[in-house]
């Protein structure tokens, strides 16, 4: 306890120097802190938006419904690109289950209760007023809701109105949700990559905050240990200092986060929206960081004295110390190794999975790659300091002497950016491997909506939308006009060539203006007669018959297409003016970017609300969950960012104050200000080039380990170098920049006496 109130007295009365760098320990700290305590609460966001879902999740009886129990039928509907949740109830005479959570009672025939952004989507498009029959009776509480922004709606009706498919509900309440908001597998690999990418900078860069002006404090612990102070009350003298600037951090960092979680879940995220109280942080995130982080700046804080303990009169004497371990740089080349490969097996018929104990063995080495890159920089400036340090240029001699001398400053101000570089490269892997799981195989993406729900204005409006490339109407033949029962008929697609060829990755032997057989060598012919149609024009119908025809256009198919459907193709010039078909649908094409997609189904909700829209081959929950991910990913990129940075400027601020005396004695001395500035750029930009050269490499191959490892076809990612390459000049650029203040324009020759 003594040493510890001798340490609060010597932060408090030390200085305005050392207050200033208790302060950016502070500040420091409550950044990582506030950075923890978000990557630990996703998790419990995601949970809480599962649990109401299940929470709310009917359950069923087994066998035939009878009138006196409670029906009930769902539906799970697109709107845009958003899903749209229908729950319809019929209330028995028998045995009525008890509300679903947010709300009192379960509706009666003809009541309405909805969600609160149903509520406000109402008022924007009232059309969608004829999927709810019935009238608004309330609003569905927080409880009952995945989210502030999803479409839910219970209807009251009765039995007769409710179709086959409905069912005897029991109560509601489940174990699991319907559909999860992130796959578990998914969310395993999600959780490793924001470890890479958020918690392994931010235990560097919380060991960076704790070791601000390490040589300064050093050699003021060296002369209380001289003064008579055990070596065990010097090591608790100076972690008493870094623990109160970790808790004091900590508690701070707690205030950011809970201010960050009010304003973020008002505005929410691009697909991920969520309740404040879904982001409180729990009991165990308050004791990890309340704990965990003045842990961590305790061990870190006797380490750094340990030297200043044991031999304090050559930390007074600024004696060289002792070269790196070379330890890290063992750990660095396993990791390396591990993923190398991982990376290899790609080149090989039978390349690794993620199962078994690959799936431990491939995080295992990418994290030891991180870490051991890191705790290897040390060795790697001492290393080419020694080297370079022979050369004749004045400049690069003093710069490599200092690191030679001190090879620990390169861990403290380039470790921020050299894994901001290595962790943007394995995220760039995680996105790859996404698209691959998302991307559909064909380029083009089309959308199916029946013609007969659609009025004019509305297919006009639908077929200019932006984004949508082409437009086409599939047609189905009828067979309650007067044919042949035995007479085989085929569906037809109403458009050009050209159109056609839009829709279709390849096309033989179209004839603009004639109709024409369809084939598809994939899928193989099947013989039709003569194919009737129903047309309807000014109220009346008319019947269009389309005989077999002998010319045949071929074409490639592009996966799950409307175009399969149908094996004739009729110009549009065909049907009478004026006429439409009774039974069709009209087929929109788009590209198959999912950004695209998600844009033209908005697009399709906005102009027909009440319309079923298929779009083919894609799964809206899919799209929803890929959004929420890729949403993560960004955001714990940001958070990797925001710490790479951080680390950086801390460090750089503290070399200001630390290197004073050291650049007051070589100006007074006759050193010229340009060749401070240079030597302070080659101690910073030389160990940071080959940080970064490392940084690149090791990075691309924990990405290829991982591309490999997760089964796609893309194993090696050769469009994201140039991007990785642009990031390491600039942050390049940023590390010259962030030297130029070290030199300062006031030469104080008191400096040079100051301890």
């Amino acid at each position: 306890m003594r040493e510890f109130l001798l340490g609060l007295r010597l932060l408090l009365g030390s200085g305005r120097g050392n207050r200033v760098r208790f302060a950016l320990m502070t500040l420091g700290g409550s950044l990582g802190v506030c950075c923890l305590a978000l990557v630990l609460t996703i998790p419990a966001i995601l949970d809480a938006h599962d649990g109401r879902a299940a929470a709310r999740s009917p359950r069923l009886h087994i066998g035939k419904p009878e009138p006196r129990h409670t029906w009930v039928q769902e539906f799970r509907d697109p709107h845009g690109s958003r899903p749209f949740g229908r729950v319809f109830v019929a209330l028995g005479r028998e045995d009525t289950p008890a509300p679903p959570p947010g709300l009192d009672r379960l509706p009666r025939p003809g009541e309405v209760y909805v969600s609160p952004a149903l509520h406000e989507q109402l008022r924007r498009e009232p059309g969608l007023r004829g999927l709810l029959p019935g009238t608004e009776k309330g609003l569905i509480g927080a409880a009952g809701l995945t989210d502030p922004d999803e479409l839910y709606a219970y209807i009251g009706t009765t039995p007769a109105q409710l179709g086959s498919d409905a069912r005897t509900l029991k109560d509601f309440g489940k174990e699991y949700p319907p559909s999860r908001v992130v796959d578990p597998s998914t969310l395993e690999a999600l959780r490793f990559t924001l470890a890479t990418l958020v918690l392994l900078p931010l235990a560097v860069f919380l060991s960076v905050c704790a070791r601000l002006s390490a040589a300064s404090r050093n050699r003021r612990l060296a002369a209380l240990r001289l003064l008579g102070l055990s070596a065990k009350g010097t090591q608790r003298v100076n972690a008493a200092e870094t623990v109160m600037a970790a808790l004091l951090g900590a508690v701070l960092g707690l205030g950011e986060f809970w201010l960050l979680n009010q304003i973020v879940a008002r505005t929410g995220l691009p697909g991920l929206k969520w309740y404040a109280a879904d982001g409180a942080v729990s009991a165990g995130t308050v004791a990890v960081c309340l704990l965990g982080c003045p842990a961590l700046a305790w061990f870190v804080g006797r380490a750094s004295a340990r030297a200043a303990a044991r031999a304090p009169l050559a930390t007074r004497r600024t004696a060289a110390p002792r070269a790196p371990r070379v330890l890290w740089g063992l750990l660095f080349v396993a990791g390396l190794g591990i993923t190398a490969g991982f990376a290899a097996t790609g080149l090989t018929t039978h390349p690794a999975r993620s199962d078994g104990l690959n799936a431990l063995f491939m995080p295992a080495g990418v994290l030891m790659t991180g870490l051991g890159l890191v705790l290897a920089l040390p060795l790697l400036s001492y290393l080419l300091a020694r080297r370079l340090a022979r050369s004749g240029n004045l400049a690069l001699n003093l710069a490599m002497r200092r690191n030679e001398v001190e090879p620990g400053s390169a861990l403290r101000v380039v470790s921020g950016l050299v894994l901001l570089v290595f962790s943007a490269s394995l995220a760039q892997g995680v996105l790859v491997e996404l698209s691959q799981v998302s991307r559909s195989t064909s380029p083009v993406q089309e959308y199916g909506l029946p013609m007969e729900r659609l009025s004019e204005d509305q297919q006009r409006r639908l077929r200019e939308m932006p984004g949508v490339d082409v437009s086409a109407v599939v047609m189905a033949f009828d067979n309650d006009l007067d044919s042949d029962a035995d007479d085989r008929q085929a569906d037809a697609l109403v458009a050009t060539c050209a159109q056609l060829t839009a829709l279709t990755a390849r096309v033989e032997g179209c004839v603009d203006g004639e109709v024409m057989r369809l084939s598809d060598p994939n899928t193989g012919d099947e013989p039709f007669g003569t194919s009737k149609f129903l047309l309807t024009k000014d109220g009346g119908r008319l019947a269009l018959r389309v005989p077999a025809p002998k010319d045949t256009v071929r074409y490639a198919g592009q996966g799950v297409t409307y175009v399969s459907n149908a094996a004739l193709l009729v110009p549009p010039g065909e049907l009478p003016p004026g006429a439409v078909p009774a039974s069709a649908t009209l087929v929109l094409a788009s590209s198959s970017d999912p950004s695209t997609v998600r844009a033209v189904l908005d697009a399709i909700g906005a102009v027909a609300p009440t319309v079923e829209v298929d779009p083919a081959g894609v799964d809206i929950e899919a799209l929803q969950q890929l959004t929420v991910i890729k949403t993560l990913l960004v955001a714990g990129m940001v958070m990797g960012l925001v710490i790479g940075v951080a680390a950086f400027l801390v460090s750089v601020t503290d070399r200001a104050v630390e290197r004073r005396s050291q650049i007051t004695a070589l100006a007074l001395i006759g050193a010229r200000p340009r060749v401070l500035r240079t030597v302070q750029c080659l101690q910073v930009v030389l160990p940071l080039g080959v940080g970064l050269v490392l940084a690149l490499l090791a990075g691309k191959l924990a990405e290829t380990a991982y591309l490999v490892t997760g089964g796609g076809e893309v194993f090696w990612d050769g469009a994201g170098v140039p991007v990785l390459l642009a990031c390491a000049l600039g942050v390049l650029v940023a590390a010259v920049a962030g030297t130029l203040p070290l030199t300062g324009r006031r030469i104080d020759p008191e400096l040079i006496r100051r301890d």
